[in-house]
C-alpha cells in the first residue's frame, strides 16, 4: 500500500543578524536578495502549490506578481515566480480583506490555524509562507510549521519587526543545511524537531 504524504508548511523569510525581518517602519531595503538566491528559490516554488500570507505581504505580492513576468525586462525568476504565483493558490489571513472579485484566493478571517491544519491535510503540494512573521508567529505556536528557510543578511537593523516575538513555547528544529550565497547571505534550513 502506497504511503500518502502530507503536505508541509514552509516558511521562507528574510532576516538581520539581529532577528528583524523589518525595520522600525517596516522597511525591507535592507534585504541582500542576490539572483543565485532567487535562482535556488525555485526549487522550493517546484514543491508548492499554495502560498500562505498575512494581508500586508499579500497587497506587495499582488501589486507586483500576477503582471512580472510579462515586462520586457523580466529577469528569469521573474517570470517563473510570476507563473508560479498566477497558477497558484493564495492563502490570505486577514480581518479586514475584501474577498469580492480574487481568483484562487481563501481568505481567513478567524480560526486561522485550525483552518491551516484543515488545508495541510487536503490533498496537494506544499504550503509555502512568504514573509508576514505574524503568521508564521500563529502557526508556530499551533505547531504547524514543519520546515523553514532563513535568509541571514550580513546587516545589524539595532530595531523593528522581530521574527520570533510571541512564540509561547520551547521548540526544537534540526538544521538539515546551510548554503552561502553572494553579499554575505547564509540561507539556513531547518526542520521540525523531537
Amino acid at each position: 500500500m502506497e504511503e500518502i504524504s502530507m503536505r508541509k508548511i514552509v516558511f521562507l523569510v528574510h532576516i538581520s543578524l539581529d532577528g528583524f525581518v523589518a525595520g522600525p517602519n517596516g522597511e525591507m531595503n535592507w534585504i541582500h536578495a542576490p539572483q543565485e538566491l532567487f535562482d535556488w528559490g525555485s526549487t522550493l516554488t517546484d514543491q508548492a502549490d499554495t502560498a500562505l500570507y498575512g494581508r500586508i505581504t499579500y497587497g506587495m505580492m499582488k501589486n507586483y506578481w500576477p503582471t512580472a513576468g510579462n515586462k520586457t525586462n523580466a529577469s528569469k525568476h521573474d517570470r517563473e515566480h510570476s507563473a508560479w504565483y498566477n497558477q497558484s493558490t493564495k492563502i490570505v489571513v486577514s480581518k479586514t480583506l475584501p474577498d469580492e472579485g480574487i481568483e484562487k484566493t481563501i481568505i481567513i478571517r478567524d480560526r486561522v490555524a485550525e483552518t491551516i491544519r484543515e488545508i495541510k491535510q487536503q490533498p496537494g503540494k506544499n504550503i509555502q509562507i512568504y514573509g508576514s512573521p505574524s503568521v508564521i508567529q500563529e502557526l508556530l505556536n499551533a505547531d504547524l510549521i514543519d520546515e523553514f528557510y532563513v535568509s541571514v543578511n550580513p546587516v545589524i537593523l539595532g530595531k523593528g519587526k522581530p521574527l520570533f516575538h510571541g512564540i509561547q513555547k520551547k521548540m526544537n528544529f534540526h538544521l538539515v543545511e546551510t548554503k552561502t550565497f553572494p553579499q554575505g547571505v547564509v540561507l539556513l534550513h531547518y526542520e521540525k524537531g523531537e
